[in-house]
């Protein structure tokens, strides 16, 4: 009767499996709010003094490889300790600098704050569709992650391609897939912490995080194509 007791004691019971997913899934979106401070300080800094303007679009891409595997390398490592976090949010500070481009153009517009703001509700929009989505998904949606994986590879370096050829139509094309792709990838990720296959928060809140940064920029890019408006 005693082993039976220990056999029994040494699984966790199912409301404790519950709680504890939920308690990733609550510091992740904890986190992923407290992400939105730097970002938006290194998009303000980049905006502020046009660091990234200063830079051609060869430059900016090598800066924006170099930097964003590098930290993601350094999160992976660091993220069974706070520091993880601060690595973290240095890397979401790094990713609002790298936008800052893109934002100065935005704001070149009469109608640039509004755009963004649509923007950013858009992008809440769709964060709070995918999280109620797989709030009630029963299916498991990890089979997806290949698929939109080779997605975004295709996706990569189509855009890489249009950084050289510049056809308007092809960027449009490109930033409506991947707006579709990127909130598929959100669902899958939000189901994964749902259903316990994501047990870090800190890697959570990457996932999640770089899903709304790719929705967010391709959302903007299309609004200022198609709703920016010069005095």
């Amino acid at each position: 009767m005693n082993n039976g007791s220990q056999i029994y004691n040494a699984y966790p019971s199912a409301g404790a499996l519950a709680d504890s997913r939920q308690r990733v899934l609550r510091n992740t979106y904890w986190l992923l709010a407290l992400s939105m401070i730097p970002t938006v300080l290194g998009a303000w800094v980049g905006v502020s003094t046009g660091i990234m303007a200063m830079m051609g679009n060869g430059l900016s891409l090598i800066l924006f490889l170099a930097g964003a595997f590098g930290f993601m390398y350094a999160i992976e490592k660091t993220k069974e300790s706070s520091t993880g976090v601060v690595v973290l949010l240095g890397f979401t500070f790094f990713m609002g600098l790298m936008l800052s481009r893109m934002l100065a153009m935005v704001l070149g517009f009469s109608n640039g704050s509004s755009l963004i703001m649509m923007a950013f509700g858009g992008t809440a929009g769709v964060f709070v569709a995918m999280a109620s989505l797989a709030s009630v998904i029963k299916r498991d949606l990890s089979n997806l992650n290949k698929f939109l994986f080779v997605g975004v590879i295709l996706l990569l370096v189509a855009m890489v391609i249009n950084m050289f050829v510049q056809s308007s139509a092809m960027m449009i094309t490109l930033s409506v897939l991947a707006i579709g792709i990127f909130s598929a990838f959100l669902l899958v990720d939000i189901k994964r912490i749902i259903d316990g296959g994501e047990t870090n928060y800190i890697s959570a809140t990457l996932a999640i995080y770089l899903d709304v940064y790719n929705i967010f920029q391709n959302l903007l890019a299309l609004l200022g194509i198609f709703g920016g408006e010069r005095d």
